[in-house]
């Protein structure tokens, strides 16, 4: 694996696991208050595009990091439909 591909990995790791701490917090208080429903919904969309992206250009950091951040803010996005 070369440099470029582990900086990307590193990166979109990074940026992916930022979602973890809202996605707990949400799970835990039953709470998407404060939550914004149409910037989840917008992210959804973009990262569900990202992951398009990354097939039709091959890359596996775009394709792995964007898949798991896409099933983070989905999730987000349900709790916030459920728990209003």
């Amino acid at each position: 694996m070369d440099r470029i591909t582990v900086l990307g990995l590193f990166a979109g790791t990074l940026t992916t696991i930022s979602f973890i701490p809202q996605v707990v917090k949400a799970w835990k208080s039953h709470s998407t208050k404060d939550v914004s429903f149409w910037m989840f919904l917008l992210l959804t969309v973009g990262v569900m595009m990202w992951v398009v992206y990354g097939f039709l250009i091959g890359s596996l950091p775009v394709i792995m990091t964007n898949a798991v951040t896409l099933v983070l803010v989905f999730i987000l996005l349900v709790l916030k439909i459920k728990y209003k």
